[in-house]
């Protein structure tokens, strides 16, 4: 589902009206808004596979009453319940999530990982609205995209202009 962001969880339900409580997607805010096209997953067999969020009222930074159009009563919201909010990239209202303008410039920094060795240098940062990826060249031309994770970075040596990672096995195969 190429071009779609995983933007929350579907904790639980609230009241008898479908009301649901949504939790953002780890390091978000809760991203829905009014109107927007939702696709649940995984997808119950009786339950809507595509909602449209009829309100959102904010409980916390991280949580939200919800209430979806399809939703209309607590056996629905049951069914649901567990699901992740897919949502389409381009419909991600970037104004609610903070810049980390604190990143340098990543351009010809060096990248190793722990168990393969040298990977190759930065050739950009891409920076998406949901995760950052690092565009990394390697040596026979090829292109590998990161994610830039703190579980995936070991080290910044900034002095070095070098980056240590420690990606899951077959990542940088990619």
């Amino acid at each position: 589902m190429r071009g779609w962001c995983d933007i929350a969880y579907l904790a639980k339900t609230k009241n008898l009206n479908g009301g649901l409580v949504a939790r953002g997607a780890p390091g978000l805010p809760v991203l829905l808004y009014e109107g927007l096209e939702v696709a649940l997953v995984p997808p119950a067999l009786d339950a809507p596979r595509r909602v449209h969020v009829a309100s959102v009222a904010e409980l916390s930074e991280t949580e939200a009453l919800v209430a979806f159009d399809e939703v209309p009563d607590l056996g629905v919201a049951e069914l649901v319940v567990g699901c992740r909010c897919l949502v389409r990239e381009a419909e991600v209202d970037l104004s609610l999530i903070e810049a980390d303008d604190d990143l340098p410039d990543w351009e010809g920094w060096r990248v190793e990982d722990v168990r393969a060795g040298f990977v190759g240098e930065v050739a950009a940062l891409d920076d998406r609205a949901m995760q950052p990826l690092l565009v990394v060249r390697r040596d026979d031309g090829r292109e590998t995209l990161v994610p830039l994770v703190d579980a995936f970075v070991e080290a910044v040596d900034e002095d070095a202009r070098a980056i240590r990672l420690s990606c899951p096995e077959g990542l940088l195969d990619l």
